[in-house]
């Protein structure tokens, strides 16, 4: 699908077109002129080529766009910005991801090409059509996605603080530990953490090279420096955030540590104790003629409570000493 911002009479419009070689897509894509923003949506191969040829872009292939190197997430040439950056989307399962949208910014027009639905996307869409002064160009058009997405951003990095201190304080309060719930809380909060600071050095790159770009102005470029600003600190809020984790990770590691050790001290102690009257059994359960006890008539209840008092006197020295 493709939706079409264009400019009419103060107001802009949004055209929503299932690609089709019609005159009447034709002459709504030529329009450069009047073209604010173009957002193609799961867009097919013959949607891809129409656009790149009518606008004559370069746009990226799915395997380009996933490619890490600088080269690879910003170019730029005489007549065009290319941006391939990672935004988060939730998945079906309600798990963050991140995915990468292409924007490319031609002719004063933003395209975005991307493959998932984005909630933000629905969010500038309602904004453009309400706010139609605000935007004179894809540049403010990209500056105010960026915007948004960093909030976004911004918040889900204050949720996931919250839920460390929780976190933490279950740990450092409970008197009964559920370590495998923990270390599953645990592990997702790491995730949804690294998540959302991968998607932060993605975008900080892109905005530092369209800071540098002489094609934005300088209103632009202030808009989109303040964005940057708040990009860097939550990087710092990330990094703070994962090193809480990374200490809460380690604090249960030992909390289980000195439980497993528990355990063996308990085995350990146990095994200690029952050996003086294994020895005792043993030795009277020997087949000789010559054991005088044997024919004793207390010998048996003596004997049961010397094995008594074996288990019992180790039992109170570990005691006395502390070790259980």
């Amino acid at each position: 699908m493709i939706n079409i911002f264009v400019r009419r009479g103060g107001l802009i419009m949004r055209e929503s077109l299932q690609f089709q070689l019609s005159d009447e897509n034709a002459q709504i894509l030529e329009q450069q002129d009047k073209i604010l923003w173009i957002d193609l949506l799961h867009p097919s191969n013959e949607e891809v080529h129409y656009i790149s040829h009518t606008y004559n872009l370069e746009i990226p292939t799915k395997e380009e766009r996933e490619e890490i190197e600088q080269s690879a997430r910003y170019w730029e040439d005489s007549g065009s910005i290319t941006i391939n950056t990672y935004f988060l989307v939730r998945s079906l399962e309600s798990e963050l991801r991140n995915e990468t949208i292409t924007f490319l910014l031609c002719k004063n027009i933003l395209f975005t090409i991307r493959y998932s639905d984005f909630k933000i996307f629905d969010e500038i869409q309602q904004i453009v059509l309400a706010t139609p002064k605000v935007f004179e160009d894809g540049f403010d058009l990209i500056g105010k996605i960026f915007e948004i997405r960093v909030e976004k951003d911004a918040d889900l990095l204050e949720s996931a603080a919250k839920n460390t201190r929780d976190l933490r304080k279950r740990v450092f309060n409970s008197t009964i530990l559920n370590y495998d719930e923990m270390l599953e809380e645990l592990s997702s909060l790491q995730e949804l953490n690294m998540g959302v600071r991968d998607s932060l050095f993605d975008k900080r790159r892109a905005i530092t090279a369209v800071l540098k770009s002489d094609k934005a102005d300088l209103d632009v470029k202030k808009n989109i420096t303040i964005v940057l600003k708040d990009l860097n600190s939550l990087v710092e809020f990330t990094t703070v955030n994962m090193q809480a984790l990374d200490n809460i990770q380690t604090i249960l590691t030992n909390q289980i540590n000195i439980e497993q050790n528990k355990t063996i001290k308990l085995f350990t102690v146990v095994t200690v104790a029952m050996m003086p009257p294994t020895l005792i059994g043993t030795i009277y359960g020997m087949n000789f003629d010559s054991m005088p006890e044997l024919h004793l008539d207390y010998a048996y209840p003596i004997v049961l409570v010397i094995m008594i008092l074996s288990t019992f006197i180790p039992i109170i020295y570990f005691k006395k000493k502390g070790w259980i």
